[in-house]
């Protein structure tokens, strides 16, 4: 039997619970959070803001009651201080907790960019559910938001507040949004948000917001950035992306990687014996590259949480691993989906010397269905392989049509180590409903193969 002492109840801690105490009942499990509410799925905030999801309690998978009665303690509003390594010990709330493994699990927090005035009444992030409720109030009786920020966060959050009703600015920082795609999707994703909405939105690129302004009560009333641009709204949400929350994990000499993140092996271990991390605190490793990445997203989050529990649970011969990511990600707007896996385009390019690579790439346009189905949508898929060893490297999809399981083929095509021949021979399923009987994903492998013959690059 061990004491299992768990810091952080989002996504990574629950699950390292859950799994440990299933892999050896007679472990003792303790799981503190600062939080008021462990297990909830962050990722369905927008989505609740929006509406789609009409009760805020549905983005809670298990509660700390369900917990307590499968022999977990849970400790709400406990805030971790301190950990003490020598003494396999942790003060929460100035007690000392003792342990046998202990695994950090304290999450990502939102990134706040140096703006003067930033903390005030009607400036918001969304992290925890209580950003979401209040957010959700505020744009009820509103007109006009500010959402800073073009990423996955941002465009959810820009659905949300279009749906319902409101006009939105949004600021960017850099000259795009949706900047882990290549810049030609980028721009069609932006295109297609400003043809089906731009009398509702409007963006800001290359513009460093450098100030808050506030009304006479307090609250929120306008921006101003580097290059004198204003903006008034009613509100304003920085959604400016997440760093990992690390901060505990430094102080006991923990080692973090050059992403920010705490660095773990394939078990999940850290440097210091007996003290283990998982979800987005941690850093991952590229399966392509082998280099550290970062990527905050719930489902990488659970399985390093089952990694975990299983090998805080077990013997070192017995040990599952986790082995890295792809990067793989996906959103939408409204019907509009917007996905990718492995690298883009351009960032093989930049890569390519060091790797030895040779990247080349194809777009195609194609129906997702046969095209005299009522129902088929185009898409845009563009896939990226090496020229020299035919291996496929990413791939980029949006479109109405059905881009997931374009870019989930890719997914597996990937992690498997196939080529451009391989995709010839995939025995894909086809009936008019669900597919064209040349599927895109085996059109873009008919165009990468034609360069892959080619004496140019």
């Amino acid at each position: 039997m061990k004491k299992i002492v768990i810091i952080g109840g989002g996504a990574a801690g629950p699950k390292t619970a859950a799994k440990a105490k299933r892999m050896n009942p007679n472990n003792e499990i303790e799981l503190y959070t600062d939080e008021k509410l462990i297990s909830y799925s962050a990722c369905g905030l927008p989505y609740f803001i929006e509406g789609t999801v009409k009760n805020i309690n549905q983005l809670i998978v298990r509660t700390p009651e369900e917990f307590e009665k499968q022999g977990v303690k849970i400790f709400l509003e406990h805030k971790a201080q301190k950990i003490i390594p020598d003494k396999k010990c942790v003060i929460i709330n100035n007690k000392e907790v003792y342990y046998d493994e202990l695994v950090i699990c304290t999450g990502s927090k939102p990134f706040i960019p140096n703006i003067k005035n930033v903390k005030m009444e009607g400036v918001y992030t969304l992290k925890h559910i209580e950003d979401g409720i209040k957010i959700k109030e505020e744009m009820h009786k509103s007109k006009h938001a500010i959402i800073l920020g073009g990423g996955y966060i941002g465009i959810e959050l820009l659905e949300a507040f279009v749906q319902n009703g409101l006009s939105v600015s949004l600021v960017e920082y850099g000259s795009r949004i949706m900047r882990v795609f290549d810049s030609e999707f980028s721009d069609m994703i932006k295109n297609h948000i400003l043809e089906r909405d731009g009398q509702w939105i409007e963006m800001h690129f290359l513009e460093e917001v450098q100030e808050f302004f506030a009304d006479n009560s307090g609250r929120f009333k306008k921006l101003k950035t580097k290059s004198g641009l204003e903006i008034e709204a009613d509100f304003c949400v920085i959604a400016s992306g997440v760093v990992p929350n690390t901060q505990l994990a430094k102080d006991a000499k923990i080692a973090t990687g050059i992403t920010g993140g705490i660095i773990v092996d394939n078990t999940m271990k850290t440097n210091m014996e007996h003290i283990w991390a998982a979800g987005d605190c941690t850093e991952e490793k590229c399966m392509l590259t082998k280099r550290p990445i970062y990527i905050a997203l719930g489902n990488i989050a659970n399985k390093e949480g089952r990694v975990t529990g299983i090998n805080v649970s077990t013997e070192p011969e017995n040990y599952e691993k986790f082995e890295g990511v792809l990067g793989s990600a996906i959103t939408k707007y409204f019907d509009f989906t917007i996905a990718l896996t492995g690298i883009n385009y351009e960032n093989a390019i930049k890569i390519s010397d060091k790797f030895n690579l040779q990247p080349i790439c194809t777009t195609v346009v194609k129906k997702d269905k046969a095209g005299y189905m009522p129902n088929s949508e185009k898409i845009t898929l563009k896939v990226v392989a090496d020229k020299k060893t035919g291996k496929i490297l990413g791939a980029q999809g949006i479109g109405v049509g059905d881009v997931n399981k374009r870019i989930n083929t890719v997914t597996s095509l990937i992690q498997s180590g196939l080529t451009i021949d391989d995709i010839f021979h995939l025995d894909l399923p086809y009936s008019p409903p669900y597919s064209p009987a040349i599927d895109i994903l085996i059109t873009a492998a008919y165009r990468l193969k034609s360069q892959m013959n080619s004496e140019e690059n």
